[in-house]
């Protein structure tokens, strides 16, 4: 599994996911789950919906 996302899209998906998910659990709201999905993303450096589209923000060497 090849990463796909590059290290500004990586900060701003962990940084979205953080925030959706502190207001989820400051609102006591199921929904801060869906911050779940930009983090784990940008922690693993890997988005599933880039492959099909052929989409690479990661930095070519």
């Amino acid at each position: 599994m090849k990463g796909n996302v590059g290290s500004v899209d990586r900060l701003l998906r962990i940084i979205a996911g953080l925030i959706i998910a502190i207001v989820g659990v400051i609102f006591d709201s199921w929904w801060g789950l869906i911050g779940i999905v930009p983090l784990a993303t940008g922690l693993f450096k890997f988005c599933p919906l880039y492959v099909p589209l052929k989409i690479s923000t990661s930095e070519e060497k």
